[in-house]
């Protein structure tokens, strides 16, 4: 199987499957999986996928952005029209040495099998974006020449700010981090770029603070 998310996914259902099921075609239904998500496209499973499973995968692309070696794969998930879905997942893991790709695959798999069997979790649009921009402008007190390298050209100055705005992140509340990281899967950094270019951090610090 080409896809190692999708093979970690059938594995890890494959062993989750009753013993006394062995002998017999497996009946699938006491996974309480909605059908429907199997051809849903990346935004749905990301609704439905438990807290924990999306910041599990949050914390494997922030291992590896801290990893000068691997920042560049995971950094492309943050461009500009990059798919964030499971193909962008598998992409960018096939980049990554075996143990992160490993700890990236088994992530986006739970987020995978979380989501299929759960209905969609509440999620505050607002307040992530409220959250978002005030870990850009942290990140901009943090590091100088944050958003010069978060809009410009070069994609090493780039991974250093993507890099700079996940500690941020990191350091946060769990449901802040995780409703952040579900409205970065969805639009990646182009909310920010603008939301701080038009209010810049000299303006913003004390809402960041």
């Amino acid at each position: 199987m080409r896809n190692p998310v999708l093979a970690c996914l059938v594995l890890s259902t494959a062993l989750a499957l009753p013993a006394a099921k062995a002998q017999q075609a497996p009946d699938l239904s006491w996974l309480a999986v909605d059908p429907t998500l199997l051809v849903a496209g990346g935004e749905d499973l990301v609704r439905r996928a438990p807290p924990e499973a999306i910041d599990a995968v949050l914390q494997a692309i922030t291992a590896s952005a801290r990893d000068p070696a691997e920042a560049a794969a995971v950094c492309t998930l943050f461009d500009p029209g990059a798919d964030r879905g499971l193909d962008g997942l598998n992409d960018a893991a096939g980049r990554l040495p075996p143990r992160s790709r490993d700890r990236l695959v088994t992530a986006a798999a739970g987020m995978m099998l979380g989501a299929l069997q759960a209905p969609p979790q509440p999620w505050d649009e607002g307040a992530a974006r409220q959250a978002l921009k005030q870990a850009g402008v942290r990140a901009a007190l943090t590091r100088d020449g944050f958003m010069a390298g978060l809009q410009g050209p070069d994609h090493q100055a780039r991974c250093r700010s993507v890099g700079t705005l996940l500690e941020v992140l990191a350091a946060r509340p769990l449901e802040e981090r995780v409703g952040v990281a579900r409205l970065l899967m969805f639009e990646g950094l182009a909310q920010l770029q603008a939301q701080v270019a038009a209010d810049p951090p000299g303006r913003a610090g004390a809402a960041g603070s």
